[in-house]
């Protein structure tokens, strides 16, 4: 691995900080391999069967629906952004367009699921951050490194798999309010539950803001969002052996932005749909299969100038998975339709592929080999493979290492828009990462260095063989994600510490300067403690200088933020928070030209039967 080459005046303090305080005394904030390994917690995102996070080698993070609500955040990006080797990057306010980087890698590279559904867009590539709704998710799992060994293209930087809220138990409503400055509000309502064997859950939510000005100098004037979303899920046990599954999700995200015309407020309309069914039966104590249809549907449009742009994908998932001891073997065959209809562009394409899997958790050694072959109805085969192993050599102590290939297809857009080539090939990524974790009861420490080197990568350069004027997209980029993240948490005399701290180097291989709007040193540090009723906590977000070109000649300073926040239950049924983000009001940029929110209040009341 290339030597990365820092400044020490603002890593050492951060390396202090990060070692001192490390991570919230939550699993979720720490390589969960090993932090959640006596919880008995399990996880389907790593391999795709559910497996326990004991038997994880990968990087990952599981955020749970404790840690969503009290975090006070608006939108899913928000919530990623505190966790460790995520950035965030957003042209304005919740609802404008978004971006999230994880450890470094493009926006385009992490691979998302709602449910099971892939959702991505066939324009510029990536998931549609601005149209995820916060509001409906119950969990998230984040699985960091090349996946595409089992998810196929798009994950070259990780996965992140969201699940909206399941049923169980007896019946369960609820209601919440909340309400901010800038005019935010939020009301949420929904019920869950089980009865027999059928599980069941309904929920909706609605949230307004007048927002700020996002574009400080081109239209004073605010730019607010509305948001509606609506998610659903239902499954019945047919018997010991069948059960059959639906979900579905809905988000409505209309944001107004200033766009090019001055004094013209602008507004983006993000639609996102959702719907899966699946079959799964467990026919032998260890032979079981799942049979899965899925459809996600992402529209965007713009008023009053007229663009619209719609990309719907059809997923087919056929799995095996067999277990015997210690061992564990999957296989998948797997179908993917896409389609972009965005005038004059109406076009579609498919990948079938075959995957086949191995884990072994056994004593001291862990081992998982997944080998993937995609056969792109444009670009013809690809295949991906990984190996991944863990060594618990002392108590407590645990030695990990992974290898993977991974390729992301251009989109639609990219090769047949006025913009595209269709000679464009699939960008391919090779990744390394070895990781030391440590846990003895409460207290963890980890640290995971990676390497992901990114070839063909497709960028938008001068005007060329598209004809354009503006520019056209090429394979002319290389790539390098390298970096270090460190993690830890201890409890001190009743005080739950944490934090992470991300060493890295994104760079463009071709001039070897920074990647676009990524920082090299990111620190998070979080505390938290009971007093009397409450729990009240900080939280603290750093991240050094970025560049807002290529050329690496325009600064976007460093930044530091404080966020506090207080939650206690009333009567048992009745929670309240009360948040703060951005204490200091620093005022600072994630994108040149556009402004961030300042100082933000956040106070929430939420009912549930217990």
């Amino acid at each position: 691995m290339r030597k990365i080459s820092l400044p020490l005046k603002p890593v050492l303090p951060m390396l202090a900080l990060g070692c001192a305080l490390s991570a919230h005394a939550q699993t979720s904030e720490l390589p969960l391999e090993v932090a959640a390994a006596s919880l008995g917690e399990t996880m389907v995102t790593a391999t795709r069967v559910q497996q326990p996070l004991t038997d994880v080698v990968a990087d990952v993070t599981v955020i749970g629906a404790q840690e969503i609500q009290r975090s006070g955040a608006l939108t899913l990006t928000d919530l990623l952004a505190r966790q460790a080797g995520f950035e965030l990057v957003r042209n304005g306010g919740p609802g404008s367009t978004s971006s999230v980087y994880m450890r470094g890698a493009e926006n385009r590279f992490t691979a998302v699921y709602i449910d099971g559904v892939r959702v991505d867009t066939q324009s510029t590539g990536g998931p549609p951050w601005e149209a995820i709704a916060l509001g409906q998710i119950d969990r998230v799992e984040v699985v960091r490194g090349a996946a595409a060994a089992i998810y196929g293209s798009d994950a070259v930087a990780g996965v992140i798999q969201i699940f909206t809220r399941k049923g169980q138990g007896p019946f369960l409503p609820y209601v919440g309010v909340g309400f901010g400055n800038h005019g935010t509000k939020k009301a949420e309502a929904g019920f869950s539950g089980k009865s027999g064997g059928i599980d069941y859950a309904i929920g909706v939510e609605r949230g307004t803001s007048h927002g700020f000005d996002s574009r400080p100098g081109s239209n004073p004037d605010d730019d607010g969002y509305n948001n509606t979303n609506a998610s659903a899920s239902v499954g019945w046990d047919i018997n010991d052996v069948h059960r059959l599954e639906a979900n579905g999700a809905y988000s409505n995200m209309e944001a107004r932005y200033d766009g090019f015309t001055p004094n013209l407020d602008d507004q983006g309309v993000n639609r996102l749909r959702t719907g899966g069914l699946a079959w799964s039966a467990r026919w032998t104590q260890n032979y079981s299969t799942r049979l899965s249809i899925n459809e996600s549907r992402q529209s965007y449009e713009t008023r009053p100038s007229v663009y619209r742009s719609e990309t719907t994908l059809r997923d087919y998932l056929f799995q095996n998975e067999w277990r015997s001891g210690s061992h564990l073997v999957n296989a998948a065959l797997e179908r993917r339709e896409d389609r972009l209809v965005n005038s004059p562009i109406d076009r579609s394409r498919h990948q079938n592929a075959i995957a086949l899997g191995y884990g072994f958790a056994g004593g001291a050694h862990t081992l998982q080999v997944n080998l993937r072959r995609d056969n792109d109805s444009e670009f013809g085969g690809q295949t991906t493979g990984s190996v991944s192993y863990g060594y618990s050599f002392a108590p407590g102590w645990r030695v990990t290492a992974a290898a993977g290939t991974s390729f992301r297809v251009p989109t639609l857009y990219q090769r047949f828009s006025q913009y595209g080539q269709p000679a464009l090939r699939p960008e391919k990524g090779r990744n390394l990462e070895v990781g030391l974790h440590w846990a003895d009861g409460g207290s963890r420490f980890g640290v995971a260095a990676y390497r992901n080197r990114v070839r063909n990568l497709i960028t938008f350069g001068a005007a060329g063989p598209c004809g354009d004027f503006y520019g056209c997209y090429e394979n002319t980029g290389r790539a390098e994600y390298q970096g270090i993240t460190l993690s830890a948490a201890h409890k001190l005399a009743g005080v739950n510490l944490s934090g992470s701290l991300d060493v890295q180097e994104p760079t463009d291989l071709n001039t070897g300067k920074l990647m676009a709007r990524r920082a090299r040193n990111i620190l998070k540090l979080a505390a938290d403690t009971n007093v009397g009723s409450w729990t009240v906590g900080a939280e603290v977000q750093a991240s050094s200088r970025r560049y807002d070109n290529a050329a690496n000649t325009n600064v976007l300073g460093g930044y530091g933020l404080v966020n506090l926040y207080a939650t206690t239950t009333i009567a048992r049924q009745w929670t309240f928070l009360a948040r703060i983000n951005n204490v200091a009001d620093k005022d600072y940029q994630l994108a040149r030209g556009y402004a961030t929110a300042g100082r933000e209040f956040y106070v929430g009341l939420r009912w549930m039967m217990k």
